[in-house]
């Protein structure tokens, strides 16, 4: 249902940018007003402003549709929800990227003594 409901809002509204972009600019307000066109009739106007109102409208009730049937979803899915926790081949340490198939397992790496601290050098330049 939402996917019909989708295409049909998009064909509204590239139907209503092409409306809007037909219309004749009336006042002028970029300066390019004027002129005469194909649209130039005032018959053609009126049709063009019906036009835009029915398309406008059904562009806001299409909206609210698509709102609606998303809000009262029976199960809203996540992309991350369908990642699995844990398939049992790594110690808790594991990234999400090691559950992809074809992923080698994580290794834990094996724990490590502090080395020891470097000789001094009795010539070296202190630095605090």
């Amino acid at each position: 249902m939402q996917t019909v409901l989708l295409v049909i809002y998009l064909m509204v509204v590239v139907a209503l940018i092409g409306v809007v972009l037909i219309q004749r600019s009336e006042g002028g307000g970029l300066g390019i007003g004027g002129g005469s066109g194909f649209m130039s009739a005032r018959g053609t106007a009126n049709a063009l402003t019906r036009t835009t109102a029915i398309l406008a409208t059904l562009f806001f009730v299409i909206s609210l549709a698509l709102g609606i049937l998303a809000r009262y979803e029976a199960k809203p899915t996540d992309i991350l929800d369908r990642i699995p926790t844990g398939n049992g081949t790594t110690q808790g340490g594991g990234s999400v990227l090691d559950q992809l198939p074809g992923a080698a397992p994580a290794t834990q790496a094996p724990a490590t003594t502090p080395a020891a601290p470097a000789p001094v050098d009795p010539n070296a330049v202190p630095n605090n």
